[in-house]
């Protein structure tokens, strides 16, 4: 992909919920145009780059604007070969403040990631064991869920299985070992290494929130009144 493994992997269905483009349209855009091309897991699936998210932003932002599929690939071509790389534009924290849950076997790593995501705007609420990381699931309904695949003796890729069966929640799974595949074929949105650089964790938990999060908020909202 020409990035570092410490970069976040996204999978399909995490990049069609970002764009609200279905995932059927954007394998079409790989096959017609060939311009972003993701790379493919020992399963065959699609995972995307940050740098693709930001292209395929770019692309839609275009069709938004009244060009064709065409245009809008042929004109994301130009930019990069003069070397202008187009530039993800994130969106911040939505309020009602959406919930993280963090399930992480590292207290210090917790900590941290707690930290940083709270400075950001985000609720955020930690388990140290898979145990304890299903209950908070059950009770608290989080938005997106950040799973230390290691956690428990190895019980992240249940937690991925388990949590991404209802297929509401987000998930990004972390780990110091390079298991983006695994990851995203066990339910995960996203995978990122460890160790976690701060301004990588949270452009991640924001690319998969963006303004869903406000979204699923309120849809719960509608439904408990």
């Amino acid at each position: 992909m020409g990035e570092g493994s410490d970069q976040p992997v996204y999978s399909i269905g995490a990049v069609a919920g970002m764009l609200a483009v279905p995932t059927s349209t954007l394998r079409a855009w790989e096959e017609r145009y060939g311009v972003i091309a993701p790379r493919r897991s020992a399963g065959s699936q699609r995972l995307y780059s940050r740098s693709q998210v930001e292209q395929l932003r770019f692309v839609k932002a275009q069709l938004d604007s009244g060009l064709s599929a065409a245009d809008a690939h042929r004109l994301l071509t130009q930019e990069l070969e003069a070397g202008r790389v187009p530039t993800l534009l994130e969106d911040g924290p939505s309020a009602p403040r959406p919930l993280v849950l963090i399930a992480e076997r590292d207290p210090y790593a917790a900590e941290l990631a707690e930290y940083f995501l709270r400075t950001e705007g985000y609720d955020v609420f930690t388990a140290m064991d898979a145990n304890q990381a299903r209950a908070a699931f059950e009770e608290r309904s989080p938005h997106l869920v950040i799973i230390d695949l290691l956690i428990s003796g190895g019980a992240g890729f249940r937690l991925c299985r388990e949590f991404s069966s209802g297929g509401a929640t987000q998930l990004l799974a972390v780990s110091a070992l390079e298991s983006a595949d695994e990851a995203v074929h066990a339910g995960a949105s996203a995978f990122l290494r460890k160790p976690l650089e701060p301004l990588r964790l949270v452009s991640a938990v924001r690319d998969l929130l963006g303004t869903s999060a406000l979204a699923r908020s309120s849809r719960r909202q509608e439904l408990s009144t």
